[in-house]
């Protein structure tokens, strides 16, 4: 019998920006593909362009939600969970802690749930007291009540032991598609729109909020006295005085570039050509930007969080997170190569692999009491 998943917890996919957003987008064609399964995402409705429509076998549908950062994860996540009621699934998997104030609410309907654990959102900055509080609510509720626990690290793992003794979650980790050689013209042309030569610009990818560190990054670039261009992919869902803050910042430091969104080719173009990457996050779940540019083989200098030392870099990728004049010492001595060989690092982040995990735990939690 086909085994029949609801989603919810992501703003969408396909090409929605963010690391929840991205697991879903690789992970469940992957499961559709080894399993047949019938799955459904529900996606935020100011994120998508559609009501109902498919991708890569993956049914997707929106279900409104308002465009407020304090608002939007709870009460999408409430219509979406009582959405399921009567939509025949045999597992509903929730994505991420916010969202996870929903997972009492489907057991209480009579749900298997399948709650994945991004990381610990209310260390990130931009969160008041009340919402942190919010957020741990949903970390204790849905660690306590899902029929099944999946933490992407094992810091995370670590967190849900210590805090609500639940000793049986499934340690998956986030993945990383294989890099794919690109048509030399799709790298011209966009190298020359964004007026950037291969191997001759620094990267850093991510949302414009504070807990990316971005502003540190822009004061050590400043410092460094380095000639080749700083390139800034991405921006805000939400404007605040923060994102416009940085981007005035940006715009008046010389070398740094602001691209905004950007996805698909274009993307993989500003990435793969570049000449190093630079992550520079006081906070992270386990960090898919980084793990794309390891699968693009760039030279990496990242902050020393606890996810991104698990990756398990060499000692001089780190530096001390906060610290501007380390980061600034590590730009201006801009590592000899060009390349790196990750192939080792990346074996246990292979989609094929996170997807039969995946469908495993989904067994099990339709197995269970």
């Amino acid at each position: 019998m086909t085994m029949k998943i609801t989603v919810l917890g992501t703003r969408g996919i396909p090409d929605v920006l963010g690391g929840v957003e991205t697991h879903c987008q690789h992970l469940y064609p992957e499961i559709v593909k080894q399993s047949g399964a019938d799955i459904c995402v529900i996606a935020r409705s100011p994120y998508v362009p559609y009501q109902r429509s498919e991708y890569q076998g993956v049914k997707t549908k929106a279900i409104w939600a308002p465009k407020k950062k304090s608002l939007e994860a709870i009460l999408h996540s409430t219509l979406a969970a009582f959405s399921t009621f009567t939509d025949g699934s045999d597992v509903v998997h929730v994505h991420a802690i916010g969202p996870g104030l929903v997972v009492p609410l489907l057991r209480l309907m009579g749900k298997k749930v399948v709650f994945t654990h991004h990381g610990p959102d209310y260390d990130r900055q931009k969160w008041g007291g009340f919402a942190k509080k919010i957020l741990q609510l949903g970390e204790r509720f849905a660690s306590k009540w899902a029929s099944e626990v999946i933490v992407i690290s094992e810091v995370i793992n670590n967190i849900i032991k210590d805090k609500y003794q639940r000793y049986d979650a499934n340690l998956i980790y986030n993945g990383v598609l294989e890099a794919q050689p690109l048509e030399a013209s799709l790298i011209d042309k966009y190298l020359v729109n964004h007026e950037l030569t291969a191997k001759n610009y620094i990267v850093a990818v991510g949302r414009f909020v504070e807990e990316k560190g971005f502003h540190d990054l822009i004061d050590a670039y400043a410092k460094s006295g380095l000639k080749i261009p700083l390139v800034l992919v991405g921006d805000t869902d939400h404007e605040t005085v923060y994102s416009s803050e940085l981007k005035a910042k940006a715009r008046m430091t010389k070398g740094v570039k602001l691209t905004g969104f950007v996805k698909g080719d274009e993307l993989k173009v500003l990435f793969s050509q570049a000449r190093l990457f630079v992550m520079p996050s006081y906070h992270e779940g386990l960090p898919i930007a980084l793990l794309e540019a390891m699968s693009f083989s760039l030279p990496a200098i990242v902050s020393d969080i606890p996810a991104n030392t698990e990756v398990g870099l060499e000692q001089q990728s780190y530096f001390a997170v906060g610290d501007v004049n380390a980061l600034a010492n590590k730009l201006a001595s801009l590592p000899d190569q060009t390349e790196m060989d990750y192939s080792t690092y990346l074996e246990k982040y292979d989609w094929k692999k996170i997807a039969a995990q995946t469908l495993e735990v989904y067994k099990k939690a339709v197995g269970s009491k």
